[in-house]
């Protein structure tokens, strides 16, 4: 073959071939790409693999402007491509292909009409629908959930409504004393997927296969048209697509032609931000419809039935075995500071199936629950049930401990009293005793003096008007709060997807055209975010591209092995 002169329009190497371009040169850099051609071409090749050598002498404008670039070797193998649409160039789009979304291979959305499809998928709707979502949830954090009628009769009356005109009954009527389950609520989340899954079905859909559909540009006109253009005037295509390989970029060429791509992630991005946001609320409406929830105060030593304390959230609710199980106190304690300040409280709790074997044993606090078959058990408040005492060295007994009200502050107090004489006189008297916590225990004489104070298990003795009287323990409780709540993992898996998708959506889907035009390379490109990035990246790439000074083309039949 005659050497190639720089002033003759260049010719395809291989006509017909529809290929891509992989050399020794990029191979310890780059990944191996495959190479595509035609039906022709694999006839020729179907059994063998074809090894053209082509030796040229190129120049580039930088620092290797007077160096050789070592002989390249372009390996022909078979494939096809990966992209099932139009590849060879063909720009005619069918007809059916265009239609919204292609509605024949979603079924269901092509029994749904046009024009609720476009009401749903309208922006302004589907951002007054997350406004709305929104406001509820924050008047669901001023309303308090899950209080008896009573609780909100006093607390907005009808004779001072709040902003005018709200009042308990718009509470009860619309079901904001349980605001995550009521109706209103549920409606506006189904209202928000309908308008995602609209949004999706025509406008992500039909952008994400406009994407993917491509075809070789055959004319400069048309290369010149797009966002970023430029011209290489002593370049080959080829040398091009190998640049743009090690950029990251899917390259594909066609005699004279080539197309290259990267960030097709990015397209696909928004229907997963779509589906994750579907996720978290189908998680959501689980939760708030198909749990069950309960607290209970337990002292210490006793006992309680898991089932006994739950209670349904919704029409989804549904029992589990575990419900069956019973919880033991084993034991109640507190950590406190130096101050004398409670800072922690512990629960040592057993759980005993039907046949009563222990099945689990934990010591749970705040912020460190106990969970068991889908149930959690949190620590969440504690009392003083009773204090154990002896009088006068008879007993022990146990007298009940009852929550003290104080003006203000978010201190506990616990009283008891003894009484000390008749006790059913109308004027008994007694001794009373007094306790912030589980430390220590105040005590008062019948005229309601301070007598002094002792430390449970102290076995201290104390004289209270010829009463003596020994505190033997304090016996605490253990608030408990329990739940089961089967849309958390939904709703964990959605926010992970949000937030990945969200990350991915932020990736440019650029694409390159060039065309062989003689001695001259027409590059044109675009992409949908980050244009000014683009047209940086793009004229540092063509920058890399060599220079034809002079170049030869042997082919030796040889190379064709068989």
């Amino acid at each position: 073959m005659e050497p190639l002169n720089p002033t003759k329009t260049l010719k395809p190497m291989m006509p017909q071939a529809l290929l891509l371009i992989k050399t020794p040169l990029f191979q310890s850099t780059f990944k191996s790409q495959r190479f595509y051609f035609n039906t022709h071409l694999h006839n020729l090749c179907s059994k063998r693999n074809l090894s053209f050598k082509i030796g040229s002498q190129l120049k580039t404008s930088q620092d290797n402007k007077n160096k050789p670039i070592p002989k390249k070797k372009i390996i022909l193998s078979e494939g096809a491509p990966s992209l099932s649409e139009d590849v060879a160039g063909n720009e005619d789009i069918p007809a059916k292909s265009r239609e919204l979304g292609g509605a024949s291979k979603l079924g269901f959305f092509k029994k749904v009409p046009r024009k609720v499809l476009s009401v749903l998928s309208n922006l302004p709707l589907a951002i007054g629908e997350m406004f709305t979502i929104a406001a509820l949830m924050a008047l669901g954090t001023f309303i308090d959930q899950g209080e008896a009628p009573d609780f909100y009769l006093k607390k907005f009356p009808e004779d001072n409504p709040v902003l005018g005109f709200f009042t308990w009954r718009w509470i009860l009527t619309l079901g904001f004393d349980h605001m995550f389950s009521s109706p209103v609520f549920l409606g506006m989340l189904v209202l928000l997927g309908a308008s995602l899954m609209a949004c999706t079905y025509t406008t992500q859909i039909p952008l994400v296969k406009v994407a993917r559909r491509w075809g070789f540009l055959h004319s400069n006109e048309a290369i010149r048209k797009l966002e970023f253009t430029d011209s290489l005037p002593r370049g080959s295509v080829r040398d091009l697509g190998v640049i743009l390989m090690g950029a990251g970029y899917e390259v594909f060429s066609k005699g004279p032609s080539l197309y290259a791509f990267k960030g097709m992630a990015g397209r696909f991005a928004p229907i997963g931000v779509h589906l994750a946001m579907l996720l978290i609320m189908a998680g959501g409406t689980l939760s708030a419809t198909g749990s069950f929830r309960g607290s209970v105060t337990v002292p210490q030593g006793l006992n309680f039935v898991i089932g006994d304390v739950l209670g349904p959230s919704g029409f989804l609710s549904t029992p589990t075995q575990a419900f069956n199980t019973e919880v033991h106190v084993n034991r109640f304690y507190m950590d406190y500071y130096d101050s004398g300040e409670v800072s922690q409280f512990h629960t040592d709790l057993s759980l005993f199936d039907l046949d009563g074997k222990e099945v689990l044993r934990k010591t749970i606090s705040v912020n460190d629950p106990l969970r068991y078959e889908g149930i959690t058990v949190y620590q969440t408040d504690w009392s003083i049930s009773a204090l154990q005492i002896l009088k006068d060295n008879e007993g022990p007994f146990n007298l009940a401990m009852a929550t003290l009200q104080l003006n203000g502050g978010d201190k506990k107090l616990f009283g008891t009293f003894l009484p000390v004489g008749d006790a059913d006189s109308p004027n008994v008297k007694g001794i009373s005793m007094l306790a912030r916590d589980l430390q220590s225990i105040v005590l008062y004489d019948l005229e309601g003096k301070f007598a002094g104070v002792r430390r449970p298990n102290s076995k201290l003795p104390i004289d209270i008007d010829g009463t003596k009287i020994v505190i033997v323990d304090a016996i605490g409780s253990s608030g408990l709060n329990l739940k089961t709540d089967p849309g958390v993992p939904i709703v964990y898996a959605g926010f992970g997807a949000l937030m990945l998708t969200t990350c991915i959506s932020y990736l440019s889907h650029s694409q390159i055209w060039a065309l062989q035009d003689g001695t001259t390379v027409i590059v044109g490109g675009k992409t949908n975010r980050a244009k000014v990035e683009f047209s940086e990246e793009m004229n540092r790439l063509l920058d890399r591209v060599p220079e034809i000074v002079e170049s030869s083309i042997p082919i030796k039949s040889e190379g064709i092995n068989g």
